[in-house]
């Protein structure tokens, strides 16, 4: 005879997912908030990206550093020590492109431009996680993968009208986030979560030093050193509630959120810099979107039938 369900642990359960999707749409409001400050000082203020890349890593690593205690780690030898030094540094110098190449787009597209492109990262890393870590797609899912790619040709129109050769930059940054992702999920096997996340921020803000310093303009005004140091800020808390979400919630619960990310970013464009997006390149991220939202669809049916045929305990 079965016991009945605990309704106490399905509301708690339901709270936790409630919570979980609340800081993952707080987190892309931040995400947005980044790109939108980084767009800001390199087109308005004439800041060179390197600097903002680096201003964006630094003022992370240095949030890092003030609430490291409170996760319990309070030697720097304890942060510094990985079972895969080489893959941490890679990861690490993966994470800097993508966040460059990001910028460097950000110079000449719309902010609803460029994240329509980043949204292909998650249908790039099903497609090479397979040749990569052995986790192939099927039938369907290929499928899914194949109209992802469709919706960016709507939106980019290769072909059609001029294209900016900045495009080639958002699909960089796309493409070295999917590797940077894939990586991620492999490295998740040897390290704690805070050593990765430490490893990437201390490559990037020493990475970038000589870069910064070589381009580095002045900025024009307190605003300016104001928008400067809310980087670090913005990338920091927006990363530690995306992490959180993620342990409150199981991942298919909360992974269709991230595409809000296109509501914001349009909002953001059009109040900062007068920005609408045309009827293709909402047509192409509609495509994209319901693709990615198909695919975590399909991995959480694919978990169940697991569960379901797994053997009684």
């Amino acid at each position: 005879m079965k016991d009945a369900p605990d309704s106490s642990n399905d509301t708690d359960a339901a709270r936790q997912r409630l919570k979980a999707i609340g800081l993952m749409v707080a987190a892309v409001v931040l995400f947005s908030g980044l790109d939108t400050t980084a767009k800001y000082l390199v087109t308005r203020d004439g800041l060179t990206v390197g600097q903002v890349v680096w201003a964006r890593f630094i003022g992370q690593f240095v949030l890092l550093l003030l609430f490291v205690p409170a996760f319990g780690i309070m030697s720097a030898k304890a942060l510094f020590t990985t079972n895969r030094l080489g893959l941490q540094l890679v990861r690490s110098v993966l994470m800097v492109g993508t966040t460059a190449f990001n910028f460097l787009a950000l110079q000449y597209m719309r902010l609803d431009q460029t994240i329509t492109i980043v949204f292909l990262a998650p249908l790039m890393v099903a497609l090479l996680a397979g040749p990569l870590l052995g986790e192939w797609v099927g039938r369907r899912r290929l499928v899914a993968i194949l109209v992802g790619f469709i919706g960016v040709l709507i939106a980019v129109r290769p072909g059609f009208g001029v294209i900016h050769p900045a495009v080639l930059y958002a699909f960089a940054a796309m493409l070295v986030y999917a590797l940077f992702m894939l990586l991620t999920r492999h490295m998740a096997h040897f390290d704690p979560p805070l050593v990765t996340l430490f490893y990437s921020m201390f490559v990037g803000t020493f990475a970038g030093a000589p870069i910064a310093y070589a381009g580095w303009q002045t900025p024009p005004d307190a605003i300016a050193w104001v928008l400067l140091g809310a980087l670090g800020i913005l990338g920091g808390v927006g990363h530690w509630l995306f992490l959180h979400a993620y342990r409150l919630a199981p991942a298919s619960s909360i992974a269709p959120f991230i595409y809000m990310q296109l509501l914001t970013m349009v909002a953001f464009g059009y109040a900062v810099f007068g920005d609408l997006p045309d009827l293709w390149t909402l047509a192409g991220a509609t495509l994209i979107v319901g693709s990615g939202v198909y695919l975590v669809h399909r991995e959480r049916s694919i978990a169940r039938e697991m569960v379901d045929a797994a053997p009684p305990s």
